[in-house]
């Protein structure tokens, strides 16, 4: 790391603020209360865990997530690991915004 990167501005949302959306998308997507979403861990289980989050919802949040995100999410992109928890869906949102 030499001076001109260690000071370069951030580019694009951060960690957090990524994390916030998702939340956020994942509670308005499927209906799910705040409190719900808020104890979310990088263990809960999403896809198969949540019966709200069914292979419709599934569309619904990955148009919500390039909506929100400013994100394109290509059919190839997907696949079960990616929803098995939130750590996974957390890390693919996150991979595609460095991405865009």
């Amino acid at each position: 790391m030499n001076a001109e990167t260690a000071h370069a501005a951030p580019t694009g949302p951060s960690r957090s603020d990524i994390d916030q959306t998702l939340r956020a998308i994942l509670r308005d997507v499927l209906g799910l209360d705040q409190a719900q979403v808020d104890g979310f861990d990088a263990d809960t289980g999403l896809f198969g865990h949540l019966p709200e989050l069914d292979s419709m919802a599934v569309a619904g949040l990955l148009t919500e997530m390039e909506d929100r995100l400013d994100i394109v999410i290509e059919d190839e992109d997907v696949d079960g690991e990616m929803l098995e928890t939130y750590s996974g869906l957390l890390a693919f949102a996150e991979a595609k915004v460095v991405e865009s």
